[in-house]
């Protein structure tokens, strides 16, 4: 019995004593403090608060550089058609330089022979068809014939 006591009042068995009693308080507090608490904490709401303010703030801005981006590129495309459409031209230009070229189609379009020959024109059945056009076309008022012609040579064009 005496080892016993001398057992009981050691300083080891006091601190082993003294450290269960205090893991037990511990636990018991979290156990308490975890009912208790909710999932969301400070930190947790200002973080979440924190994310969607910078959400809010980067809307606009990526918005806007998004657009700003399909404008862009449509500006390239329109840039690379207007290329091509100057290269086009060019070459016209170079073909309406050259003098057979002209008279080719000068001959073609003004229906124009030289000095010597003899000049046919064709009659196509569907021209019955294209007079009625024109009847109508007497009708109607001057400015709208005119605006038809101008439409008319702006398709021949393209």
């Amino acid at each position: 019995m005496a080892v016993r006591d001398r057992d009981r009042f050691s300083t080891a068995t006091r601190l082993r004593l003294l450290g269960e009693q205090t893991a037990a308080r511990v636990y018991r507090s979290q156990t308490k403090r975890q009912a208790r608490r909710s999932r969301l904490t400070g930190r947790a709401a200002l973080l979440a608060l924190v994310l969607c303010s910078l959400v809010v703030a980067l809307a606009y801005p990526m918005r806007q550089y998004v657009s700003q981006r399909a404008q862009i590129s449509d500006l390239q495309r329109q840039q690379e058609q207007a290329r091509k459409r100057v290269e086009q031209l060019r070459d016209l230009k170079a073909r309406w330089q050259d003098d057979s070229y002209a008279e080719q189609q000068i001959r073609r379009r003004l229906h124009y022979v030289m000095p010597g020959e003899t000049g046919y024109v064709v009659i196509d059945p569907g021209a019955a068809k294209q007079s009625r056009a024109d009847l109508r076309a007497a009708r109607r008022p001057w400015y709208a014939n005119v605006w038809d012609g101008v439409d008319k040579s702006d398709a021949s064009d393209q």
